[in-house]
């Protein structure tokens, strides 16, 4: 096999940096995809490249399903994508009762249709190549439920549910399905929402993760080592229950 192209979503923020810098360690070419955070997407590209790993950027809307179609084509058109980590999402938090359609719909779009429309197209490239690695970033939160994210629970819990489904269509293609769900991951975001005191009710570890941890977990899952996992969503989480 050529050398593995891995695409990666949300490749702009903390968690995608980690994973798209732990995967360019297993010698594979990256594609950072992004939405409005140019900057910080180019700089991880300029960063790898100084490393002597092969680094692209693309941009598209995850709800915007052409644009994410001509994307894909595009790159498919260079060769093929063998990795595909989809991280991007979003959060817009309130109490279902106060909850807006347009709350619920944007997260919906950004994390459950931005699954489909990503993963759908690379999926015969990858039957045909007999070889393929999906693996969804997710949430505790798909799996727990939490107060004020029923949309964005609804998303990744949707997420869980078509991996799982999809892992049955391509197992026998040597291709393997996984969702990672984090729980509480230190991020410039994530320091603001939570003080220590908050952490150690919560997370029985009582501390936060990290990305490099689920970083780690992610490029396990995208290497040969982990053929016969598929169809699971793997909690990393600090022991929240």
């Amino acid at each position: 096999m050529s050398r593995i192209r891995a695409l990666v979503t949300g490749a702009s923020g903390a968690i995608g940096h980690a994973v798209a810098r732990r995967l360019a360690t297993q010698d594979m070419e990256l594609i950072l995809h992004y939405r409005s955070r140019e900057t910080e997407a180019r700089r991880l590209a300029e960063e790898l490249g100084s490393g002597g790993s092969k680094a692209q950027l693309c941009a598209f809307d995850l709800a915007d399903l052409p644009s994410v179609q001509q994307c894909i084509h595009t790159l498919l058109s260079e060769g093929p994508i063998q990795v595909l980590v989809n991280n991007a999402g979003l959060f817009d938090d309130a109490p279902m009762a106060g909850m807006t359609a347009l709350q619920w719909q944007r997260v919906i779009d950004a994390s459950l249709s931005g699954f489909y429309a990503v993963t759908q197209p690379l999926l015969l490239p990858m039957i045909s190549a007999r070889w393929g690695r999906i693996i969804s970033i997710t949430s505790v939160s798909g799996v727990l439920g939490n107060r004020g994210q029923a949309n964005y629970a609804a998303a990744k819990a949707g997420v869980h549910a078509a991996s799982r489904s999809l892992a049955l269509e391509v197992a026998s293609r040597g291709i393997t399905v996984n969702c990672v769900a984090p729980g509480i991951v230190r991020t410039p975001q994530t320091e603001k929402l939570f003080s220590p005191e908050r952490v150690n009710e919560l997370v029985p570890m009582r501390r936060m993760g990290t990305a490099e941890e689920i970083a780690d977990l992610v490029a396990f899952l995208a290497s040969e080592r982990a053929a016969y996992i598929t169809g699971q969503v793997i909690g990393i989480n600090g022991g929240m229950a």
